[in-house]
């Protein structure tokens, strides 16, 4: 006999019985959010709040330049239609230091023309944007990683070319801020593939550094996995992780736990929907979930109301949708 206990699979055999986790399930918090659907967004929890900025439509037009706010996923309020900065498809954004900050990133439309960015900019509301800097010392880019760490922002990696550039165009410097005004090289080459299109973390006094690639003219993909204490020496903790190589993925750390979702690939050229979580970089497991979000990519992640978030990317698809997954403190205790 098998009962549904608490969230535990329970099955009776005679006098002796023993339990097995359910599958946690992701839950549709809403199908259709009062954004428009979109991909490639800057996003954060910040001041008790989901954020979600700009974006990509399509590539024949300028990126949206608005900016929504949510207290629990489901009710959006757009705070600003048109803020001043410009780069809003595939920009770096982090909460840092009382405020919301978002830098570089990719404009493309007919007119002015395409270009990336190395502005960086600040507000404490998501309507009033300062300017820190027009010019960071770092080299205008889109697609870098960008975390907090040791008390100051880090930006790594990332390319200073998106439709129109190639191999050269891909970083792997690392620089680092406490003000977003001035920026530091930590290093001109930290040893990793130049890459962008991946993803960073902070765990346990580390950085980690992981996927990404190129997307044309030359496609690249990793799944090898980077570790730092310093942000200036790096080791490589696997040069092949158990999920496939690939672009336009996103991470979280949740559960004291690093975390893969989604993102694309081209080989095979599929979108993907499966989940990953790590201590140490190096062993990662799937996460086996019941009902959970569709395959897509460059969609955006949130920890937020001790919850993991997943909205927007690209299916196809464009979609609006939010998703959240819920995780007892004590879920990961018989993997300790």
């Amino acid at each position: 006999m098998r009962i549904l206990l608490g969230g535990l699979l329970v099955f009776m055999c005679g006098a002796s019985a023993f339990a097995e986790k359910a599958p946690p399930e992701w839950v549709r918090v809403t199908e259709s959010a009062a954004w428009l659907p979109r991909d490639s967004a800057g996003e954060m929890a910040y001041g008790g709040r989901l954020w979600l900025l700009g974006g990509w439509y399509q590539s024949y037009e300028a990126p949206p330049r608005d900016v929504w706010s949510s207290p629990d996923g489901k009710e959006w309020t757009r705070v600003a239609e048109a803020v001043p900065w410009i780069h809003s498809d595939l920009p770096m954004t982090i909460a840092f230091n009382d405020r919301m900050w978002i830098m570089g990133g990719w404009h493309n439309g007919r007119l002015p023309g395409h270009s990336a960015s190395n502005q960086v900019w600040w507000s404490t509301d998501g309507a009033a944007w300062q300017q820190a800097t027009a010019a960071a010392a770092w080299s205008p880019r889109l697609a870098a990683a960008l975390v907090e760490f040791q008390g100051k922002m880090w930006l790594l990696g990332g390319t200073e070319n998106y439709y129109f550039g190639d191999a050269s165009s891909l970083k792997n410097d690392v620089w680092c801020s406490q003000d977003g005004v001035h920026w530091e090289q930590v290093t001109a080459n930290a040893g990793w593939p130049a890459r962008a299109y991946h993803q960073a973390a902070v765990l346990d006094g580390k950085i980690y550094l992981f996927g990404g690639g190129n997307y044309v003219p030359e496609y690249a993909a990793f799944n090898d996995v980077w570790m730092s204490e310093d942000g200036k020496t790096w080791t490589c903790v696997t040069e092949s992780a158990p999920w496939h190589p690939r672009l336009w993925f996103s991470s979280a750390v949740y559960r004291d736990r690093m975390w893969v979702l989604g993102g694309w690939s081209n080989n095979p050229s599929k979108n993907w929907d499966d989940v990953w979580y790590s201590k140490d970089g190096a062993s990662w497991t799937p996460l086996k979930a019941g009902a959970t979000w569709r395959e897509r990519h460059e969609h955006s992640v949130f920890v937020f109301d001790d919850k993991l978030w997943v909205a927007a990317g690209m299916i196809p698809p464009l979609n609006n949708e939010v998703w959240s997954l819920y995780l007892p403190p004590d879920w990961f205790a018989d993997e300790e």
